[in-house]
């Protein structure tokens, strides 16, 4: 994968911040930065799903969900009696 260059401007505390880090990683400074970006993204992503998931259960369970629910407790239950 190619990269890109970029230039940004940030605070001074937070670019001494990330140079140090990037001193004690061992790594590029510029690398501190697109692991940063990229693991921002990632938390992004993971809380759009979490909203969508939200939202598919905002109204609960209805009656066959209820009823599946509980056959599963049942079952489950069964399969472990007597295993601790």
């Amino acid at each position: 994968m190619g990269s890109i260059k970029t230039a940004i401007s940030i605070e001074e505390s937070l670019f001494e911040q990330a140079d140090a880090l990037a001193h004690t990683m061992k790594v590029p400074r510029s690398r501190v930065f697109a692991l940063a970006l990229k693991d921002y993204l990632r938390r992004q992503e993971n809380e759009k799903l979490l909203a969508r998931i939200n939202a598919a259960y905002a109204d609960g369970l209805d009656a066959s969900e209820r009823k599946l629910l509980r056959e599963m407790g049942r079952t489950h239950r069964k399969l472990v009696q007597g295993q601790w």
